[in-house]
């Protein structure tokens, strides 16, 4: 066995703090064309930092993100468009992709002769790691400090885009991001069909399994569920894991922390309670080949009680469903807090080749500042740093939405994304959730498989 490098002790994922002092109140196949503002020349890491972006001469800035959902493309094209308007030197040429091309895509982009200036890189071992060790990113200490992220930003939210340099140690090291979103997953819920069943929003996974059985037996499809994206597979999965193994497990998984299993009780009653959901058609059928858009589609138009999804879909659902979709993240149990997947969204970085960095962390400083976080809260996102005077609608789903972050973020209740784990989770794990759901992979087999990449994973440190 391989020596391990050692892991420095985790500190919580967000701070109760900073909500309190008003800090935070919430969390590709083919490259792109030839810009002129990327170049194989490398990165300047080093000297004063230019922060004035219309004394840079003209500049073509390519950048790739994944917001592709409503309210991100909206924000996205918005804050876009006011940056070229301020530096008419400025061309930002955008590259949007979902999720699931850009983990495909994002890599064989940074690697080509021309590749992105700007990038939303995952955080974690399979994505924003590998990039680091593969030296296709560059650090962005001196931009943190120049533009005031290392102190607007709670710590907690900074190290998870966090790195070593050899890409093997995470949450340390070198800052290679900001992020401009919060997120959390939970349980979005027709407001009307729930009242027909004569049941109140759930707070608990046994009120959540209750309102399932009860909408099966009345006729109406329990989930809209969609996991041909794969990343669905992860995050239902993710929240039932919270409820039943508890947050110092999932931590100490995630983490690699202690002697943790992906074996154990918890985890395996995850797996059990997710093929039960499947098998009694509380998930309908087909779902491994519909889509999430297609699931969240579906639950819009009110055809079923409830979708398991991020915060990132309110902006999409909002405008369709008006005051009857609701918003809530579940606890364990009556009188315990809630306890769910999060944290910020994907962190927008500096790419090693551009020839612009400067231009590029200013442009990067413009979606996340006051200003840019105001306008992603404008078009029903929710941001990492909330300004002052964001406050939704009373009854609206984005009023839920702030609601469940500050409930779960105060008492403690945030943990990490389950494909933070491995470079190879990402892949191990929503491929065994789509067997596991169809029928192919026992609960059992389900939790080997994810501890022997966990395991592999382990040895070669």
């Amino acid at each position: 066995m391989a020596e391990r490098t050692p892991r420095r002790p985790r500190r919580r994922l967000i701070a109760a703090a900073a909500l309190a002092t008003g800090v935070l109140t919430g969390v590709a196949a083919c490259s792109p064309g030839p810009s002129g503002g990327s170049s194989a020349t490398g990165a300047k890491s080093a000297g004063p930092v230019a922060t004035n972006p219309a004394e840079a001469g003209k500049v073509t800035l390519t950048v790739w993100d994944q917001n592709t959902d409503a309210g991100a493309d909206a924000a996205t094209e918005a804050l876009n468009k006011a940056f070229m308007a301020k530096y008419p030197n400025i061309t930002v040429k955008r590259v949007s992709r979902s999720f699931a091309d850009l983990k495909t895509t994002l890599k064989l982009a940074l690697s080509s002769a021309n590749p992105p200036d700007v990038v939303q890189a995952n955080q974690g071992y399979p994505d924003m790691g590998a990039f680091v060790k593969a030296g296709l990113l560059q650090p962005v200490d001196r931009y943190a400090k120049t533009y005031g992220w290392d102190t607007s930003f709670p710590s907690q939210l900074l190290d998870l885009n966090r790195f070593t340099t050899d890409g093997r140690t995470w949450e340390t090291g070198n800052l290679y991001g900001v992020s401009q979103t919060g997120e959390i997953v939970g349980v979005y819920y027709n407001k009307a069909k729930l009242k027909s069943l004569g049941l109140p929003p759930p707070t608990t996974l046994a009120g959540f399994e209750t309102a399932l059985a009860k909408a099966k037996a009345s006729g109406l499809q329990p989930l809209s569920y969609g996991d041909a994206d794969k990343s669905p597979g992860i995050h239902i999965f993710g929240i039932i894991q919270a409820l039943t193994a508890g947050k110092p497990e999932v931590r100490k998984l995630v983490f690699d922390e202690g002697d943790a299993k992906w074996t154990n009780s918890g985890t395996l009653k995850a797996a059990t309670t997710l093929r039960r959901w499947a098998d009694k058609g509380y998930m309908g059928s087909g779902f491994n080949g519909r889509s999430k858009d297609q699931a969240v589609a579906s639950f819009a138009q009110g055809t079923s009680l409830f979708l398991v999804e991020g915060t990132w879909q309110s902006a999409v659902l909002a405008p369709k469903m008006k005051k009857n979709v609701g918003f809530t993240a579940l606890a364990p149990a009556a009188g315990k807090p809630p306890l769910t997947q999060g944290g910020e969204g994907l962190a927008w970085s500096v790419t090693s080749k551009s020839r612009h960095p400067d231009v590029a962390a200013a442009y990067i400083d413009f979606l996340v500042n006051r200003n840019g976080m105001k306008v992603a809260a404008t078009h029903g996102n929710l941001p990492a740093i909330p300004p002052a005077d964001y406050k939704p609608t009373p009854g609206t789903v984005d009023a839920d939405v702030l609601t469940r972050w500050k409930a779960v973020s105060e008492k403690d209740g945030l943990l990490p994304y389950l494909d933070y784990t491995t470079p190879t989770f990402y892949d191990t794990l929503t491929a065994a959730v789509q067997e596991l759901t169809a029928g192919h992979l026992s609960a059992k087999a389900f939790t080997t498989r994810l501890q022997s990449d966990y395991s592999s994973f382990q040895n070669s440190r």
